[in-house]
């Protein structure tokens, strides 16, 4: 297998381990990531997910932005809004995880959509992210509707005491 360029991430990962003296197995452990798996980001052979970095960072109570630095995943001080809204997410204990993938795949189809580059979360396939766009899509196509709907007569509104029309009634009156 053919090294990536992430051998600086595997060295930094691997002195981080080291330093908090704990063994491959038990950072796999910790992570929720296989020991192979793990061994291999080490050796430079595998790019992790940016989950998965977030997953190491948090067992070795490092900052995921710098294994995002490292990994090539983000540039230094580039998108340091988005990594904490990223990281805000992930570590909500009130989502599972279902809830919090939606709401990352939601959030990268805004930002696409607002003109800015999407770094993190593409790891999860061409099919889940344009499963989020028309998600997204159909959420901001639903809120406009609302909005929409909120601006127009909803109906016969109040009557005068002879039973005829007093006008129309707005939505929010």
């Amino acid at each position: 297998m053919a090294s990536l360029n992430v051998g600086n991430l595997g060295e930094y990962l691997r002195e981080q381990r080291r330093n908090a003296q704990l063994s491959l197995r038990q950072l796999a452990d910790a992570a929720g990531v296989s020991n192979p798996y793990l061994s291999q980001i080490e050796r430079g052979l595998r790019k992790p997910s940016a989950e998965v970095l977030q997953q190491v960072a948090k067992a070795l109570r490092i900052s995921a932005e710098t294994l995002y630095v490292r990994a090539g995943i983000l540039d230094a001080e580039r998108d340091r809004e988005e990594i904490e809204t990223r990281a805000v997410i992930l570590a909500d204990p009130t989502l599972n995880e279902r809830q919090k993938q939606v709401l990352l795949q939601i959030y990268e189809s805004f930002r696409k959509e607002n003109g800015f580059e999407v770094v993190i979360g593409e790891s999860a396939g061409g099919d889940a992210d344009s499963k989020a766009d028309s998600k997204a899509d159909s959420k901001a196509d639903s809120k406009e509707d609302v909005e929409a709907d909120a601006n127009e007569d909803v109906g016969p509104g109040p009557r005068t005491a002879d039973g005829s029309d007093a006008g129309p009634r707005q939505a929010g009156r």
